[in-house]
């Protein structure tokens, strides 16, 4: 056994967290304090009866507060992570603190603390060797991206065909598509990302200078705003076509398929017919000339998981009405079943901004839902990245990582399963409560992707406040979705109108209902304003992404017959709920000022092979 000596008591004190994680040792016996060899054993005035009541205070108060001795959990908080690791691996052989001097034996170290340590350690390398970065900027040169026909640089692509064309010999060719990414979700494991979807770093620089092929000339390009720009001595195009560190070159891209005349009608059939109760300025001052195509930043993600969900469900046997007073009333009475749902889900191309500005749908200023509610894009047909793709339109730069987008990606992947399980359900008619999910997400795979769209915005000004409006088209399947700003008097006094003649109505026709004349009003305000605005639209991705479900196994017990219920579906339906929108909006609304991971509730816990558990609580019967 080795020895911890003191040359002074005053070096022991309650402030001192190595001597604190000390006593943790001594509780479980794995350090003596003796003298130092060959000294005799200090008096009183070296090691005070102060110091030893303070150890005995320090023992007792341990012990009552960690029955189980010495864990890792109890005395991390000790050590610096660092310290502690190498003091279990025998890495130091002594500590020192002021005058205090500490030999441990590590024979007699606490074998589950090590274990602890250790597995710790081995966790962390597996996740890390688990994480494969696939190159998918292979063969990509920057500089003079040159036709393959003449050898010129000014490329474009055309929309109508979908392939890059020379605008020098007029030959058309095509890009290669990506392929270095697994085509078969159900065989991912671990987790791949392709190099245009690493980290972003904080000190890249957005600005590189390229030096011209043709006449040797500096070519400067800010990548912020541009992958390409033209030598000012040859006039050929240089571009950017290899992955930087700054988020501007993704993996992958899907390329314009609209025309810009067609997505101009589609914005002015889309506004045209909610011009009754526009903002007389905006009529006033609205064209589409001004519209931009706009390469949006996405992430693409396969997922390979496994689910399980458990619950009740209820099948309606009988409908009925009951007299209440003057009123009648319905009622059901439906069985109960004890529902599980056990079964393997590969999602493919699950689409998630990766903009902290499109993520952000809470933002009051911005009307931002609009371009996520344009979603989903044919992704499969997305190929290599080739700034020829940009000619023409702007971009916008990735400006999130994989890291901050894992939790949504999580919530929105559970809710693709729940919804999943509804094709396996379609007897419970009143609807299934799940009250345990979880998703084990056995692999997955990342994307970085520039997405087309069309894009038109109004500012409208109230006073000192702003909101910038949307109409959005999607490039390539021309979805439409947008905001018109609302002439507010003029739907105020149609609805207060409707309102008062509804009240009329109300004195001369006897009907049972008598609240719908008295929301008369509200109501058609509400239909119009959601009409105008759209607040609410968004991409139903949980309808909408790809997915497949395999090995599924069934329970369906029944328990009880219920009588006189008074809901036509079951307390607590949740089969047809999705979480991942709202827990989006709330993750990233708060950002900037606090980070993303302190927005994730605790209950919600998942791995890159770990499982995703909600659990509902049950509601009283």
């Amino acid at each position: 056994m080795k020895d911890m000596y003191f040359e002074s008591p005053s070096s022991l004190t309650y402030n001192d967290s190595f001597y604190q994680a000390l006593m943790g040792f001594i509780i479980k016996g794995n350090i003596k304090i003796n003298p130092q060899e060959g000294k005799e054993i200090p008096s009183d005035d070296i090691i005070s009866s102060d110091i030893w009541s303070s150890i005995n205070e320090y023992v007792s108060d341990f012990l009552a507060k960690n029955p189980d001795g010495i864990t890792l959990e109890n005395i991390k908080d000790s050590f610096n992570e660092e310290e502690l690791k190498n003091i279990i691996n025998g890495k130091i052989s002594s500590y020192k603190i002021d005058s205090m001097n500490l030999d441990i034996d590590y024979d007699k170290i606490s074998k589950p603390l090590v274990s602890e340590v250790n597995s710790t350690e081995e966790a962390e390398n597996k996740t890390n060797e688990e994480t494969k970065v696939v190159k998918t900027d292979e063969g990509a040169k920057d500089g003079q991206v040159k036709c393959p026909f003449c050898g010129a640089t000014d490329i474009s692509l055309n929309v109508k065909t979908g392939k890059l064309k020379c605008r020098y010999c007029r030959s058309e060719f095509e890009q290669e598509k990506l392929d270095v990414f697994e085509q078969d979700v159900n065989k991912l494991e671990g987790e791949i990302i392709g190099s245009g979807a690493q980290n972003i770093s904080a000190d890249a620089n957005d600005v590189i200078t390229l030096k011209c092929t043709s006449c040797g000339a500096q070519v400067v390009i800010d990548t912020a705003s541009a992958n390409q720009a033209k030598c000012h001595w040859c006039r050929n195009i240089l571009s950017i076509n290899n992955t930087i560190p700054n988020g501007a070159v993704p993996d992958t891209l899907l390329p314009f398929s609209v025309a810009k005349e067609d997505a101009q009608k589609s914005i002015e059939e889309f506004v045209g017919k909610r011009k009754f109760f526009a903002n007389p300025r905006f009529k006033e001052e609205f064209t589409t000339q001004n519209i931009m195509g706009v390469y949006f930043p996405y992430m693409l993600v396969d997922i390979n998981a496994h689910a399980n969900l458990k619950g009740e469900g209820e099948i309606e046997t009988r409908r009925y009405t009951v007299k209440n007073g003057d009123h009648s009333e319905t009622r059901y009475d439906a069985d109960v079943y004890h529902v599980e749902r056990d079964f393997d889900i590969a999602i493919k191309g699950l689409s998630v901004e990766s903009s902290k500005d499109k993520l952000d749908s809470t933002n009051k200023e911005k009307t931002t839902n609009i371009i996520n509610a344009i979603m989903p894009f044919d992704t499969e047909n997305c190929v290599k990245y080739n700034s020829n793709y940009l000619r023409g339109y702007t971009s916008e730069k990735r400006d999130v990582n994989i890291e901050d987008l894992k939790p949504v990606v999580e919530i929105q992947s559970k809710d693709i399963a729940r919804y999943s399980t509804n094709d396996t359900i379609e007897e419970y008619d009143r609807g299934v409560r799940w009250e345990r999910e979880e998703l084990t997400v056995k692999g997955q795979q990342w994307a970085s992707a520039y997405l087309p769209v069309w894009l038109y915005s109004y500012m409208e000004k109230k006073g000192d406040k702003q909101l910038l409006h949307y109409v959005a088209v999607n490039a390539r399947t021309k979805e439409t979705m947008g905001s018109v700003p609302i002439h507010m008097p003029k739907l105020f006094g149609i609805s207060a109108l409707i309102e008062l003649i509804a009240l009329i109505a109300m004195m001369f026709v006897d009907y049972e209902y008598d609240y719908v004349f008295l929301a008369a009003g509200v109501i058609y305000f509400l239909v119009i304003y959601s009409k105008y605005r759209n607040k609410g639209a968004r991409h139903t991705y949980e309808k909408e992404t790809k997915n497949s479900m395999s090995n599924i196994q069934k329970v369906d017990q029944y328990i009880n017959h219920r009588t006189g219920l008074s809901s036509s579906t079951i307390s607590g339906a949740n089969n047809r709920s999705v979480a991942g929108q709202s827990s989006t909006s709330q993750i990233f609304s708060n950002l900037s000022k606090e980070g993303i991971k302190d927005n994730i509730s605790s209950s919600f816990n998942s791995t890159v092979t770990g499982k995703i558990v909600n659990e509902f609580k049950k509601d009283d019967k």
